[in-house]
């Protein structure tokens, strides 16, 4: 019988592991639940045998996936994969996945309730400012970012994005300006929403010389990664953009120092939370179970990322 396991420092929600446990009864495999683990010795001891693991914000590292002896294939349940050692899977042999999609809605909704927040002062009872007729830039044009500018839509914004990856007509379909460069994008709008992975090529790529083309009081909005973030530059910028503000469900390391300067111009949620709604945890569980039955069964490798 083939074994899956679930490691989550977060749980899943209850009704995300009836869903797993329903996909693999169904395929005839053995769920095992690794939840709220001390040390990630405890989490190596419980993946010796798992053919399969399904994480969330689990650090998969090199000694993880060493000592899950009969791993084949790691599903992250969530857009990102960045905590999986993807050199290790390579080595072993093992597929990793995420779950792309699942979630997107769930972030695109933060972005919002971040914005909003922050426009209105915070609902200190003060006077703030509309969203209706601003700038938005889409900095990624993926899952998220189509969730994005579909609420965007409803608000009233003017729309723009900036994805080498995603053809323009694709863009313009959904009311969309496609830009030509992230400087144009940077240089014009109101607000910038990032949806960038963070890889070697995406880290610290928002720095000084983007953050200065915007407006004086522009806001940048990340529910990406603050990998992607040049903090020393989002300093130097804060501090001679009076008017610039900086959103993110990913607070920085100079979270503190932020604070303390600049108060009123950011806003930082106390935790990672863009996937963390009922129905984007359930939905990322269950497809990552999907994923794991189709691939062992028919050697379904569509969202695999370690190609």
């Amino acid at each position: 019988m083939k074994k899956v396991l679930i490691a989550t420092e977060k749980p899943f929600a209850p009704a995300a592991v009836d869903g797993i446990k329903e996909v693999t009864d169904k395929a005839g495999y053995e769920l095992v639940l690794l939840e709220k683990y001390g040390s990630a010795e405890e989490w190596k001891k419980a993946a010796a045998d798992a053919d399969a693991m399904i994480i969330r914000s689990d650090k998969a590292t090199a000694e993880v996936i060493e000592a899950a002896k009969k791993l084949k294939v790691i599903v992250r349940a969530g857009a990102g994969y960045d905590n999986i050692d993807l050199d290790a899977c390579n080595k072993k042999g093992v597929v990793a996945m995420n779950t792309p999609g699942q979630n997107s809605n769930a972030v695109a909704e933060l972005v919002f309730g971040l914005m909003l927040y922050h426009v209105r002062k915070n609902f200190n009872g003060s006077s703030g400012t509309e969203l209706r007729g601003k700038k938005l830039g889409l900095h990624a044009y993926g899952n998220i970012g189509r969730f994005v500018a579909k609420i965007a839509g409803g608000f009233g914004m003017e729309l723009f994005a900036f994805d080498p990856f995603v053809d323009g007509k694709e863009i313009e379909k959904d009311g969309v300006k496609p830009l030509g460069s992230e400087k144009e994008l940077y240089g014009m709008c109101d607000f910038v929403s990032l949806h960038i992975p963070s890889n070697d090529k995406t880290k610290k790529s928002i720095g000084r010389e983007l953050l200065m083309e915007m407006p004086e009081k522009a806001v940048l909005v990340n529910t990406a990664r603050k990998e992607v973030i040049d903090e020393d530059a989002l300093l130097e910028v804060l501090e001679q953009k009076p008017g610039f503000s900086y959103l993110a469900d990913v607070a920085p390391e100079c979270r503190e120092e932020i604070e303390k300067r600049f108060p009123g111009r950011y806003v930082f949620t106390a935790k990672k939370m863009g996937a963390q709604t009922a129905e984007a945890n359930i939905n990322a569980g269950i497809a990552a179970a999907n994923q794991i039955v189709n691939f062992l069964e028919k050697g379904d490798t569509s969202f695999q990322v370690n190609k």
